[in-house]
Formats: C-alpha cells, sequence, structure tokens
C-alpha cells in the first residue's frame, strides 16, 4: 500500500539543535529525533512511506524568504515541500508566483505568527492561494491558545471557507486538537481536509467513529507530524483500524494524492 505523510517538519542542521530545544520547551514534549532531513527519511523508511510533506513556519516576515529559499534548495524527491508564508508579509504575490514554480502548498501557524486566521488583513492572501489554487495547512488547535482565544477554532475557519469557497485547506490536527467535540459539531462535513496528526490515537474510539462519518473518509488524510510523532506508529494504528482496506488507502495516500496532483 502506498503511504504519503502529508505533515512533517524538518530544519537545516546548522539550526535544528536550536529549533528543537525551543519547541520541546513550548510544547514540553520531547522529539522523538532531530529535525532534520537524514532523519526523517530514516523514519520514513521504518514505515513504508513513500513521499512526506515537509512544512515550514515563518514566524516573522523576514524569515519567509530565506526559510523558502533553504526549503527549495532540497533535492529530496521524497519530500513534498509545504513552502513558509506569513499572512503579514509585504510583496506576498511575488512571493507566491515562487512558491506556485517550486511547493505544493504553504502552512500558516496562527500561534507562532501571532494572528488570527478569520483577520481580515490575511484575507489578500487568501484571495491569491484561491486563484492560484495553492492549498493551505493550517495549525489547528487550543494547546498553545488561552481559554476562549483560539486563534483556528472551527468558526474561524468557516468564516474563512465561506468567504473563499475554492480555497484548499488542511486542517492539521483533526481540524483542531484538543477541541474535537467541538470540530465534530462546527466543522466536521465542510468543504476541508483534516490531517490525522496527533489526534486519532489519542481520542476516544467513539469520537474518532462520529468524526469519520460526518466528515467522510474522502476528507482525511495521514500525517504524522515528525519530529513529535513516530510515522511507523502513526501507520500502524491506521492500518489497525476497523475501517475498510479502502477507506485506508483514502488516508493514507489517495485522498492527499488527489488535492495535490501527486502521480
Amino acid at each position: 500500500m502506498d503511504i504519503i505523510d502529508a505533515h512533517n517538519h524538518i530544519w537545516p542542521e546548522k539550526v535544528a539543535c536550536k529549533a528543537r530545544n525551543y519547541l520541546e520547551k513550548v510544547f514540553n514534549y520531547r522529539m522523538m529525533a532531530l529535525p532534520v532531513a537524514d532523519n526523517l527519511l530514516a523514519y520514513m523508511d521504518k514505515a513504508e512511506i513513500s513521499k512526506s510533506v515537509i512544512s515550514s513556519v515563518a514566524s516573522h516576515t523576514e524569515q519567509v524568504i530565506p526559510i523558502n529559499n533553504w526549503l527549495f534548495s532540497l533535492k529530496e524527491e521524497r519530500f513534498v515541500l509545504f513552502a513558509s508564508m506569513h499572512p503579514f508579509l509585504e510583496g506576498f504575490k511575488e512571493e507566491l508566483k515562487r512558491i506556485k514554480d517550486s511547493a505544493s502548498g504553504i502552512k500558516l501557524q496562527p500561534e507562532f505568527q501571532n494572528f488570527y486566521v478569520d483577520d481580515e488583513r490575511a484575507f489578500a492572501l487568501y484571495e491569491e492561494l484561491e486563484k492560484f489554487r495553492i492549498p493551505v495547512l493550517f495549525h489547528c488547535g487550543a494547546e498553545l491558545s488561552s481559554k476562549g482565544e483560539i486563534r483556528s477554532s472551527p468558526e474561524r475557519i468557516i468564516k474563512i471557507l465561506e468567504k473563499f469557497s475554492e480555497l484548499k485547506v488542511i486542517g492539521a490536527h483533526m481540524g483542531g486538537f484538543l477541541i474535537w467535540k467541538e470540530v465534530l459539531e462546527k466543522l466536521a462535513g465542510k468543504n476541508l481536509y483534516f490531517d490525522t496528526s496527533d489526534s486519532i490515537r489519542v481520542m476516544k474510539r467513539e469520537l474518532l467513529d462520529k468524526l469519520f462519518n460526518k466528515h467522510t473518509f474522502d476528507k482525511i488524510v495521514y500525517g504524522s507530524d515528525f519530529p513529535f510523532g513516530n510515522p511507523e506508529k502513526e501507520v500502524g494504528f491506521i492500518k489497525s483500524l476497523n475501517i475498510s482496506e479502502e477507506n485506508k488507502r483514502k488516508i493514507l495516500s489517495f485522498n492527499i494524492k488527489n488535492l495535490l496532483n501527486i502521480s
């Protein structure tokens, strides 16, 4: 069975240790390996993963182009690139032209980038993404947000889906880490994809089944969130689910291939 991992992070070797130390403190969670390309490839081999999406985040606008310069320099054919972008970058249209030629999508992380996904200042970016048909992976969840101030809440995501009906959206962490009941009630069944990262192995099975049924297997993609998640364990869990082989194939490769036009 072909397997594509839709959610991973790596850094240049010269900054990987610094990134690991910072993020382990932020999330209070230990990475399974230094987040560099060779380590990801090794875990991909263990899990028999053919391709992995590499997502890069720019916390500040001035980081966008340098991060993308490094990302675009990667020549590993097993990597699918989701470029860095910041919603308030001046001249973002020029960078999107470069992204369109060199990547398959972008990643936005509202917590680290300090914006709400439904901030009208980001609408010009969404409009261009919609026009260029560039998918966007949103970090979605509550682990870094103050109560009641979730920057990527289901209500905020829905506003984006309604205003930009042709925008291709992936909601990471099954649409909202730690707020899956709210996702089930408000966001499931809408026109976006969910990735499974950091979510399906820790959710109550009854809730997971309800999300599967309401959102359908056609809109769910496998993601490990390496280096925080173990690709082999995540793949093994999906293979162990009491669902059809066809639906396992949809999650593990077919849906993301369809979304990103991967042959």
